[in-house]
C-alpha cells in the first residue's frame, strides 16, 4: 500500500512540475495576453471579484455560465495573496492539475503488465509539449492546447468530457464493484451541460456513439454500455432544463451560432487556420504530434485487451473526427470549439501496456530520476511566472490611476475597457458600451448601465470611431502610452439603452 501512494504521489508532483514548466511557457510568450488580458478572457475574474466584493450581479452571459471556472477562481482568490494575474496564473496551474486527475481516472486502475501512473503522466507532458508548441497571441488560431490554461475557454468543459469517459472506461472494467458510476456519469453530464452546452457536443453525442458501437461489436457489454448512454442522454437533458433558472443571464442562447449553411465557408475557415498552424515549426511539430497519437489511437483500437482500454482508444480518435465534423456542418467560426483535436488523442497513450526493463536497478531508479529532473524545471518555471505576473504595465496602470482619482465614471468598448475595469479599485467606474453609448451587455453586470451618464471615454487601437449622441467635444485628452482618455468633464455623455 506504501508503494501505490507513493507511486500516485509521484504523478502528481510531476504532474505539478509539468503544469509549472507549461504556465511558465505560457506567461512569458506573447500568447500570455490570452490569459491575463485578453477581453473575452477576463469574464470568470470580473464575476469571481465582484462575488468577494460582496455582489451577486445582474451579468449578461454567453450560453457558457463558467459555473466551474467562477468557484475555483474565486476560492483561489480568497486564499492566495495574490494580484489578479497571479491568481490567474495560479487557477492555470490548478487547470494543468485537474487535467492530470482526468486522465490518471482514464488510466484505470493498476494492474499486472500496466503503469497507469506513468502513462497519465506521460500524456500530460505530451499536452504540455503542444502548449511549448503555441505561443501566438491570437485567439482565432488552431494553437488550442494552450486555451486549458486560460479561465474562460472551456477548461471544466474539458476536464468534466475526460472525467466522463474515465467514469465509463471504470464501469466497463469493473461493472459489479462500480455501480453507482453511471448515476455519477449522470450527474457530471447535468452539471458540465449546465454549466456548458458544449459538454453534449464534446461528449454526450460522440461518447454515445462509441458506446453503441461497442455494444453491437461486443455483447457482453451490451448492457453496462447502455446504462451509459442514458446516463449521458438523461444527464445532458437534466442540464439544459437546469439552464432555464439562469435564463437572465444567458445573453445568447447559442443557437445563432450554428448556421448549416455555411458549412463550406467554416471548412475553408478551418483550413486557412490549419495552414497558418502550419506556417511554424512548432504548429509542424504540434501537428505531427497529434496525428501521430491519432494513428496510434486507431491501431490501438484494433489492438485493445478489453473493453474499457478499446472504449479509450476509440475515443481518442472518435471525439476529434466527431467534434470535427459536426462543427463544419454546423457552420462554426471559432477554433476554441475544436479543442478535442488536441486533448483526446493523448488518450491514446493510457491504453497502452507497461514498458518492460530488464535491468531492475534501471527500473527502480528511472521514474524517481525523471520525477526530479521535472521537479526542478518546475522550480526553475517559478521565477519566470513571477516575473510575468508582477510586471508593470504602465500604460495600464496610467489609465486605472487617473479613473481612481477622478472618482467619476466613465466608458469605453469592449476590447478597450475590460482590462482596466478588472484592474480599477472600483470596477463600476468604467462602463462597457458600443460606439454610439449605447450599454454594451456581453460578459458584463447589467448593473453597470444604471448610471446613465458618463464624463469620459477610454480608448486604444482597437476602439471602433465613436459616433456620439452629441457633438460636445472633450475638454482634455490625457495620453497613457497606448490609451488615451477623452475627458468631457464638465460635461457628461447620455448612455443610450442597453444592447447585447
Amino acid at each position: 500500500m506504501r508503494r501505490v501512494w507513493g507511486r500516485e504521489l509521484a504523478g502528481w508532483a510531476a504532474a505539478l512540475a509539468l503544469a509549472l514548466l507549461a504556465v511558465g511557457h505560457l506567461a512569458s510568450s506573447p500568447r500570455s495576453a490570452l490569459m491575463f488580458d485578453d477581453g473575452d478572457s477576463l469574464i470568470v475574474a470580473l464575476v469571481g471579484r465582484s462575488i468577494l466584493d460582496g455582489g451577486g450581479g445582474d451579468w449578461a452571459l454567453s450560453s457558457v455560465l463558467f459555473l466551474p471556472e467562477i468557484a475555483v477562481f474565486t476560492a483561489l482568490d480568497a486564499l492566495l495573496p495574490l494580484d489578479v494575474d497571479g491568481v490567474l496564473a495560479a487557477n492555470a496551474v490548478v487547470n494543468v492539475l485537474a487535467l492530470y486527475g482526468a486522465l490518471r481516472l482514464v488510466a484505470g486502475r493498476r494492474a499486472e503488465g500496466r503503469a497507469p501512473v506513468a502513462w497519465s503522466v506521460g500524456a500530460l507532458a505530451v499536452f504540455c509539449l503542444l502548449i511549448v508548441t503555441e505561443s501566438g497571441p491570437s485567439r482565432d488560431a488552431l494553437e488550442l492546447a494552450s486555451l486549458m490554461l486560460t479561465t474562460t475557454y472551456y477548461s471544466a468543459t474539458v476536464v468534466g468530457v475526460l472525467v466522463a469517459v474515465g467514469l465509463c472506461r471504470r464501469f466497463l472494467d469493473r461493472p459489479a464493484g462500480a455501480v453507482a458510476l453511471p448515476l455519477v456519469l449522470g450527474v457530471l453530464a447535468a452539471l458540465a451541460t449546465l454549466s456548458n452546452p458544449l459538454f453534449a457536443a464534446w461528449a454526450t453525442v460522440p461518447l454515445s456513439l462509441v458506446l453503441g458501437g461497442l455494444c453491437l461489436t461486443t455483447p457482453a457489454v451490451r448492457r453496462r454500455g447502455l446504462a451509459l448512454i442514458a446516463a449521458l442522454v438523461g444527464g445532458s437533458i437534466l442540464g439544459f432544463l437546469g439552464r432555464i433558472p439562469f435564463s437572465a443571464w444567458i445573453a445568447n442562447s447559442g443557437a445563432g451560432y450554428i448556421q448549416p449553411a455555411e458549412w463550406i465557408h467554416s471548412a475553408v475557415y478551418y483550413a486557412d487556420l490549419a495552414i497558418d498552424r502550419l506556417s511554424s515549426p512548432g504548429g509542424v511539430l504540434g501537428t505531427v504530434a497529434v496525428l501521430a497519437l491519432t494513428v496510434l489511437a486507431v491501431v490501438r483500437t484494433a489492438h485493445a485487451s478489453d473493453a474499457g482500454d478499446r472504449l479509450v482508444a476509440t475515443a481518442a480518435w472518435a471525439l476529434p473526427f466527431v467534434v470535427l465534423i459536426g462543427g463544419i456542418a454546423a457552420g462554426t467560426h471559432a477554433a476554441r470549439y475544436l479543442q478535442p483535436l488536441v486533448f483526446a488523442p493523448i488518450l491514446a497513450l493510457l491504453t497502452l501496456p507497461r514498458v518492460r526493463v530488464r535491468r531492475a536497478a534501471l527500473t527502480r531508479l528511472a521514474p524517481a530520476v525523471v520525477v526530479v529532473a521535472l521537479l526542478i524545471g518546475g522550480a526553475a518555471s517559478v521565477p519566470r511566472i513571477v516575473k510575468a505576473t508582477s510586471a508593470t504595465d504602465a500604460d495600464l496602470a496610467c489609465v486605472t490611476d487617473w479613473v481612481d482619482a477622478s472618482e467619476r465614471t466613465g466608458a469605453g468598448q469592449f476590447w478597450t475597457v475590460r482590462l482596466p475595469k478588472l484592474h480599477a479599485t472600483d470596477p463600476t467606474r468604467l462602463v462597457q458600451v458600443d460606439h454610439e453609448l449605447h450599454g454594451y451587455a456581453w460578459l458584463v453586470d447589467r448593473r453597470d448601465f444604471a448610471v446613465g451618464q458618463v464624463s469620459f471615454l477610454i480608448e486604444d487601437a482597437q476602439t471602433v470611431a465613436w459616433n456620439l449622441p452629441t457633438a460636445a467635444a472633450p475638454t482634455a485628452v490625457v495620453a497613457c502610452g497606448r490609451y488615451r482618455i477623452l475627458d468631457y468633464a464638465p460635461a457628461t455623455l447620455p448612455l443610450g439603452p442597453a444592447r447585447s
